[in-house]
């Protein structure tokens, strides 16, 4: 499976994916990943920033009302027109094009940083990806972007459950079989009950790489490590919101930045 089969079928996704997010459902995007992948993120004021992968724009326009001119490209034309109908609502100075992450439209050393949010993992050429993301940074330009855990999201994996039916653990397997390419179908588990009748599942391409093989695919295409987190919800976002719980029993997410050498 390739980048064009990739985005064929998150084309069909895209409607259903930006209405529900839209409405909120998006939990865990909103209330544990962003805000911990803004809180990691440099001062980004005045510089020429790229989201790769970008959706229907949310976390573009986070990072550029922190004063970054942010461009962004995604291979679903329905994620594009839903992000340049809110530009055009609210204008933020973001330029959206329809790409793919494989063959950025851009030239050598374009862009002062880059970030991509919950996209690489989606993608099947991974090594092409992190090579465009270090071909349009300027040297000494940073790459931030979030994944699904390498070690939790493995193909083989389910809750273990006290006697009172709480989760208390996980069990992985088949860390190193991977995926590639293999399709899960899932909705935002706050999907209202009456949308959950009648919303198909969303149908996700997964293409899993070890965490060693992420961490070293950076270093061997021009980056240096920089700094990590695993995000969880804080206690005040548990109050609001208790169905995160767990999110302090494993990591769903793993952040990274590197910067161009």
């Amino acid at each position: 499976m390739d980048h064009v089969e990739v985005g064929r079928i998150w084309e069909g996704n895209a409607p259903n994916w930006g209405k529900l997010a839209r409405m909120g459902c998006d939990l865990y995007r909103d209330h544990v990943n962003t805000p911990a992948f803004l809180a990691m993120l440099p001062d980004v004021a005045g510089q020429r920033g790229l989201d790769i992968g970008c959706g229907e724009g949310y976390n573009t326009r986070q990072v550029a009302g922190r004063g970054a001119a942010m461009s962004a490209v995604d291979i679903c034309p329905s994620f594009i027109a839903q992000a340049e109908k809110l530009e055009r609502a609210e204008p933020l100075g973001i330029e959206y094009q329809l790409a793919s992450a494989v063959e950025l439209p851009f030239g050598d050393e374009s862009f002062d940083f880059a970030i991509a949010t919950m996209s690489f993992m989606d993608i099947s050429e991974t090594e092409k990806v992190i090579q465009e993301a270090r071909r349009v940074l300027k040297p000494g330009g940073f790459l931030q972007f979030s994944i699904s855990h390498p070690c939790f999201s493995t193909p083989q994996w389910g809750w273990i459950l006290d006697e009172n039916g709480r989760r208390t653990a996980m069990k992985c397997g088949d860390y190193f079989e991977g995926q590639d390419g293999d399709i899960v179908e899932w909705i935002f588990s706050s999907t209202p009950q009456e949308l959950k009748k009648t919303m198909p599942l969303f149908k996700i391409p997964v293409f899993m790489r070890t965490l060693s093989k992420w961490l070293n695919l950076l270093i061997d295409t021009g980056f240096a490590l920089e700094r990590f987190d695993e995000p969880k919800a804080s206690t005040e976002t548990l109050r609001k919101h208790p169905s995160l719980d767990d999110t302090t029993i494993i990591a769903y997410f793993l952040i990274i930045r590197c910067r161009a050498v």
